[in-house]
């Protein structure tokens, strides 16, 4: 395994994290025992979890994720040697069926502790090392959306949310701060707040980033680059569409895109297209595509730990070592003719 520096902290996290957005849902507890078990074994000691998970978000299973990682943190006695990142959720009118969470989940300063505490207590942990801000409260360009449309918003502000975690910060609960699915103004927003009051600065962001979503790279790996803030890359394989199971129109048992009708972004037609010329060429030069696509995300300089998921065991090796795949020049200049001709079709 190789490790890098969180952000501007002395913390040490491997290049691959662990996610678990599937841990109570498709899979069981004692699936999830097993893949943090096979990940620790394999030198991860990153893990990502969020108070939402598992998804599609629902009140029956809401917290699961977290409860299944905190059995396991428990039952291994492993948490001074885990790097635990959950996240709490907030407001979005695009983001339907989160009511069951706090009643309407907001980014305030009394919703964020008491986001916390649940998460500690599902966790069976003390303090969590990394607590991050699950997508922006105010209306703006996330999930999918690229252009900006200025309208009333009367979104928490971020200098609250920053306070509140500031406050998570002095009292031990949490080690360092992040965001996830933020744009520039995002990062440069909490940024400048931090500097200006004195507030714990974000050490990292959590966006998209694969081979059918690069736009990270358009405005904010600059950002993230010249200020230390960690990029933790997530979906570097598009849902699983970039190891090729949905080409032709196939519909896998059992894997997410079969399962739930909601998470479609990367099976447009587009998509499609730039998802057989990845495959082909994996195919050509003799890799496998899934770990072909999670190599390029590794290799990438604006990326800090690429965060993978999977289903079963079988998956989870094959993802884990991907860390020991160093593209040539040669495929990296072919990924990127097919980037040009293909940009971004699944933002």
């Amino acid at each position: 395994m190789k490790f890098t520096k969180l952000g501007s902290t002395d913390i040490d996290i491997s290049r691959i994290c662990l996610g678990s957005m599937t841990w109570g849902e498709q899979n069981t507890q004692t699936e999830g025992f097993a893949q943090m078990d096979m990940a620790v074994d394999m030198g991860v000691n990153f893990f990502d979890v969020a108070e939402m998970y598992p998804v599609p978000p629902r009140p029956e299973t809401q917290g699961s994720t977290e409860t299944v990682m905190g059995n396991w943190l428990a039952e291994s006695g492993k948490r001074d040697k885990i790097i635990v990142a959950t996240k709490v959720t907030g407001r979005s009118s695009r983001n339907s069926g989160m009511g069951h969470i706090r009643s309407g989940p907001r980014l305030s300063k009394a919703q964020i502790s008491e986001a916390i505490d649940g998460s500690l207590q599902r966790l069976k942990t003390d303090y969590v090392d990394l607590y991050q801000v699950h997508w922006p409260e105010r209306s703006t360009n996330f999930f999918g959306r690229l252009e900006y449309q200025h309208g009333d918003d009367d979104g928490i502000e971020i200098q609250e949310t920053l306070e509140a975690m500031s406050e998570l910060v002095k009292s031990g609960k949490v080690r360092h701060i992040g965001i996830s699915n933020e744009n520039p103004w995002g990062i440069y927003e909490y940024l400048r707040l931090s500097d200006k009051y004195g507030l714990p600065r974000i050490v990292s962001i959590q966006n998209p980033y694969n081979l059918l979503n690069r736009t990270f790279d358009i405005g904010s790996s600059e950002m993230a680059i010249r200020e230390n803030v960690s990029m933790l890359a997530y979906s570097p394989l598009a849902f699983g569409a970039l190891s090729g199971k949905y080409l032709n129109g196939q519909k896998p048992e059992g894997a997410r895109l079969t399962l739930f009708e909601r998470f479609q972004r990367y099976l447009n037609d587009a998509a499609g297209v730039a998802t057989q010329t990845y495959f082909d060429l994996a195919n050509e030069v003799g890799l496998n595509p899934a770990q072909m696509a999670l190599a390029f995300v590794n290799q990438r300089r604006s990326v800090t730990s690429n965060i993978i998921g999977a289903t079963n065991l079988d998956q989870l090796k094959d993802n884990i070592e991907s860390i020991d795949i160093d593209l040539s020049e040669e495929v990296l200049t072919r990924i990127d003719e097919i980037h040009a001709q293909n940009p971004n079709p699944a933002p």
